[in-house]
């Protein structure tokens, strides 16, 4: 028996699962320190979760619990579906059968966690990396202190009300302590009760999941990640990294995706995991490390010759490429480092495609269309620059969501300034214009944030932005909840039909039977149903013989 029990619990019902790795970095974290920790994970239940909950709660009595709100929605112009609906429903139940504190986190959570912690009704919150906050919060329960001695922890103080713990702060304003345990490897299991079971979430979903480092110290107009994660890169250390890639392979995991921001910023940490991985192989032949096949996100740069032979000699299956667009004039400003800088050109990515293609590994590239400046001569121009580059997929958003703290959602606020409403904000759910406020102009941080996902009556509005720039009727701009119909259909026939088979593209109804988006898409879930594994884009050009059986 542990100091005391702490229950986790997963309440994402999205299909295909994706694995929940932040219960395995809690489950680790607490369980080092001396507590009990089960996982209750409601994704394969999700048609009678309520009925897990309350079963679950009948038979056990835990001093603290936690939820992991990985997304609050699509966040997919064409398909403006909700989580928090869902997600304050299983929190609801669980306040039903359990008197323990609930404290919630995660990447969606962390991207407006004092509006969340209000919108829960919970008492506890935390932003970006939970594993050292839950800990401090375990033991003063368990102790008998008081919350507020927690640094960093969020507060709900009643009435709209939520604070955060104030951290201390050593040099250059960082915390002293870090909330992200870098120096060992997290617990993966399979198979075993009340615990993420990593193998059932591979077979379901196709792959696994590993980090190697966190936070990221780029500034990207669109990215809410160094603000929900942190805004300098915390490296794990390399020996844990490769030790959890071996014991996920000896379950069975053998796709693993990266889950950092870019796999190859801090690109020397990212060669020296790749040269542990090829050590092991190749001083081992009996190590499962022979059977990893490695997905990576990536940037255009830093990607030299060196990097991509170890990728090949370490089992790279496949890279997922973000060059985001392919004109100067859209990208400055918008895709910089920390100090304000664009780090690569449509040059960099031409020159990179080659290179990859070369050693014959298979490359996703995505353009991300809809920012501030796009018109249909910029968006044409990306469409058919990307096209010419030697991929094996394509793929096309439009729109970007907007969020309290990344760089766009901040600007936008301010052109607003609560007196006007912004061409190009848009939400399907908006029964009014979408006229935001600064932080300054709001009484408090809960105000701020809500208005990013909720409208002045509390009905659920996530904001997102599409250039009005964009070949849209007058009213359609004008309207707050207009589709941005004939950009899509223009995207549509842009592309030739001889290049269908390798593009993803956004979708309406009435456009075609694809469906790019994620959540309970057709098509992933019959990849699922059949037994394939891997990035999903690296089936796409075989989905019309995949899903007709052939």
């Amino acid at each position: 028996m542990g100091k005391s029990l702490v229950t986790l619990v997963n309440p994402n019902l999205v299909h295909p699962p994706i694995t929940p790795y932040a219960l395995d970095i809690l489950t680790t974290s607490l369980e080092a320190d001396g507590f009990d920790v089960d996982v209750v994970d409601l994704t394969f239940r999700r048609d009678d979760w309520w009925t897990v909950l309350r079963e679950y709660f009948a038979s056990h009595t835990p001093m603290l619990v936690g939820v992991t709100v990985r997304n609050t929605d699509t966040i997919y112009a064409q398909q403006q579906r909700g989580f928090l609906g869902d997600h304050r429903a299983v929190i609801d139940e669980i306040k039903m059968h359990s008197a323990a504190p609930i404290i919630a986190g995660g990447v969606g959570f962390s991207s407006m966690p004092f509006a969340l912690v209000d919108y829960f009704g919970i008492p506890f919150g935390v932003k970006g990396p939970g594993e050292g906050i839950i800990v401090r919060l375990a033991n003063a329960l368990w102790s008998g202190e008081p919350p507020d001695t927690v640094p960093g922890l969020l507060v709900n103080r009643g009435g709209g009300r939520v604070e955060k713990v104030v951290p201390q702060l050593g040099r250059r304003g960082r915390p002293l302590s870090s909330p992200l345990n870098t120096t060992t490897s997290y617990t993966r299991r399979s198979g075993e009760p009340w615990k993420v079971d990593n193998l059932r979430y591979y077979r379901g979903g196709g792959l696994g999941n590993i980090l190697t480092k966190n936070g990221c110290a780029y500034s990207c107009a669109h990215c809410v990640e160094p603000d929900a994660k942190g805004t300098h890169f915390t490296r794990r250390a390399v020996e844990c990294v490769v030790d959890e890639m071996e014991a996920l392979t000896a379950q069975g995991v053998y796709d693993l995706h990266t889950t950092d921001s870019e796999f190859n910023l801090v690109i020397a940490h990212s060669k020296n995991v790749l040269r542990e991985i090829i050590r092991r192989r190749d001083t081992d032949h009996s190590t499962p490390l022979h059977n990893l096949k490695l997905w990576i996100y990536a940037q255009p740069t830093p990607f030299d010759d060196e990097l991509l032979d170890l990728l090949v000699r370490a089992g790279c299956a496949g890279i997922n490429l973000a060059p985001d667009h392919v004109r100067d004039d859209v990208l400055d400003g918008w895709k910089v480092s920390g100090g304000g800088r664009r780090f690569y050109t449509f040059d960099d990515v031409r020159a990179l495609c080659a290179k990859i293609a070369k050693v014959e590994l298979p490359v996703m590239v995505e353009v991300l269309l809809g920012m501030p400046g796009e018109t249909a001569v910029t968006m044409t121009e990306a469409v058919r620059r990307t096209l010419d580059l030697d991929v094996a997929v394509a793929g096309y958003s439009l729109g970007i969501r907007a969020f309290p703290y990344s760089p766009l959602g901040i600007r936008m606020a301010e052109q607003c300034a609560g007196r006007r409403t912004l061409p190009g904000l848009q939400s399907d759910s908006a029964v009014e214009p979408i006229v935001l406020r600064p932080r300054a102009m709001c009484d408090s941080v809960v105000e701020y944030e809500r208005q990013f996902a909720f409208d002045d009556d509390g009905r659920f509005r996530p904001v997102y932005f599409l250039s009005p720039d964009l070949p849209e009727d007058p009213a359609t701009i004008a309207s707050p909840n207009g589709r941005w119909v004939n950009s899509v259909q223009m995207l549509w026939d842009l592309v030739p039909a001889s290049e269908y088979h390798r593009v993803m593209l956004p979708t309406l109804p009435g456009i075609t039977e694809d469906d790019n988006n994620y959540a309970d898409n057709p098509f992933l879930l019959k990849l699922i149903e059949l037994g394939y594994t891997g990035a999903f884009w690296s089936h796409w050009p075989q989905r019309h013989e995949i899903m007709q059986g052939v």
